[in-house]
């Protein structure tokens, strides 16, 4: 084939992916493979552009933990001036995530079709704008179903920011490297959560503690970020000219895509038969369900569970909540290089072997008789932290791993579905009842057993990921 020639399974996915889409978003399609650059400018250009659109989906998904949910933040602000009640301040706060939750998996499904240089841009840019809308429109923040009713169309747009970075992530990093990548790519969201405590506080001190400031300050940063990720991200290799990443490095995808499929089968019957009915997407998604679950039940209920059980005040819970988010830093970059360097690839192993930790962690936060000392429960929390978030940054990889890339972003829309509708709500509500119907003790063994239910999960995934492994050796080797 000559070099300025696209390939021709390319050419079949972008005809089918311009076949399927709406003319209202066929501008905001894939683009078309550029004629191949000639080798020397492969070789000088790859290694800057994949730099390039790293940062650029790392400062982008930043972005979006600017201005997600930032009604926590200022919520005591409200209930202090008598504008809302706790009741209102969780209808709010869940309308943000339900919609979050069912948004991942269908933008993800118009995502692995679009062009994520726009994609991510615009979703960031909408949801700087539903924030701007409650700050400046007081009808907004004047009425609990309009204010939830808002958030809950930021929570929709906030579901545009994972997919197209996942795309991204699959098209320019390849399979031996994708899990450190990847590692380092999900602390956006801690260094995320982090920037908008800053931007929160310096408009509240700039406005006199006025509330609003706390929407659109942080919108006005996220605005700016949009515009970089712009300027930086570019969709995949091909439309600018240069081979696949899996040519490039000479690294077979785990999972080859199919594309003669697209010619003749629906966008949504692919989906249905390599996602829905995918029974490793399914095991994914349900182990994705109890991780969750131990997330936000422990992070959420940590200043709770400290003043109640054991007796803290609220600044030391608030510190013991801070501290296992930054333990993700740490957690979710050892994750990532013991996934590559260790395992080899194998994110089962890796995500049994750090839900062990969780486990061993957990247990002994719960076990903590009162009086424990203070810094030993921070050294559970802390080490709680650091393991869990491993395991949450690999399911969404083992997703774009273990699925072809034409529908890699809405597998991992798929489990992110289900990880944040049922068990982010378990870990709220759910994990409420059972402390107010059967106390902290009943609470923790349950938890304890999403750990056991998340570790047999992975073992189901395990056999799968095992022949998707000797599949890519034997292909390497043969290259």
């Amino acid at each position: 084939m000559p070099p300025d020639a696209p390939s021709p399974q390319t050419t079949v996915a972008d005809t089918a992916t311009a076949r399927t889409m709406s003319p209202l978003t066929r501008w905001m399609a894939a683009p078309s493979p550029a004629p191949r650059l000639p080798e020397d400018e492969v070789q000088r250009r790859y290694p800057r552009l994949r730099l390039q659109v790293f940062i650029g989906i790392f400062l982008g998904y930043a972005g979006f933990y600017l201005i997600r949910n930032n009604i926590s933040l200022i919520a005591p602000l409200l209930l202090d001036q008598g504008r809302i009640n706790t009741v209102g301040i969780g209808i709010i706060g869940n309308a943000v995530l339900l919609a979050y939750g069912f948004s991942k998996f269908f933008s993800a499904t118009i995502s692995d079709r679009s062009n994520a240089r726009y994609f991510l841009p615009i979703g960031l840019a909408l949801s700087a704008v539903a924030n701007l809308v409650v700050a400046f429109v007081p009808a907004v923040s004047a009425s609990v179903a309009l204010f939830a009713t808002v958030m809950f169309l930021n929570g929709w747009v906030q579901g545009m920011g994972w997919p197209p970075c996942g795309r991204v992530l699959v098209h320019w990093f390849s399979t031996n490297e994708r899990g450190w990548k990847t590692a380092i790519w999900n602390t956006a969201h801690n260094v995320g959560g982090m920037g908008v405590g800053a931007l929160a506080a310096l408009g509240l001190a700039i406005t006199g503690d006025s509330w609003q400031s706390a929407f659109w300050v942080p919108a006005i940063g996220a605005l700016v970020v949009a515009v970089i990720a712009f300027v930086l991200v570019r969709d995949r290799p091909e439309a600018v000219g240069l081979p696949p990443i899996e040519e490039y490095r000479n690294d077979p995808a785990k999972v080859e895509a199919d594309t003669s499929e697209l010619e003749g089968a629906s966008y949504w019957s692919i989906i249905v038969k390599h996602v829905l009915l995918n029974p490793t997407m399914v095991y994914l998604a349900l182990a994705n369900v109890f991780i969750y679950s131990l997330r936000y039940g422990v992070l959420s209920w940590a200043p709770t569970y400290l003043a109640e059980h054991h007796g803290m005040s609220l600044a030391q819970g608030i510190a013991g909540f801070s501290l296992f988010e930054l333990a993700g830093i740490f957690g979710t970059l050892a994750c990532g290089w013991v996934s590559d360097k260790v395992f080899h690839g194998n994110r089962s192993w890796t995500g049994i072997t750090f839900m062990v930790g969780v486990g061993v962690f957990l247990v002994a936060y719960w076990l903590a008789p009162v009086g424990t000392p203070y810094w030993l429960l921070m050294v559970f929390l802390f080490f709680i932290g650091a393991f869990i978030y491993g395991p949450v940054m690999l399911i969404g990889l083992q997703a774009l791993d273990m699925s072809a890339r034409n529908v890699a972003g809405t597998a991992a829309g798929f489990t992110g579905l289900f990880g944040y509708v049922f068990g982010a709500t378990l870990a709220s509500t759910g994990v409420g009842w059972v402390v107010h119907q059967y106390g902290w003790g009943m609470t923790y063994g349950l938890l304890t057993l999403s750990v056991v239910l998340t570790i047999v999960l992975l073992l189901f995934v395990l056999p799968r990921e095992k022949r998707l492994m000797a599949h890519h050796r034997d292909v390497s080797s043969a290259e």
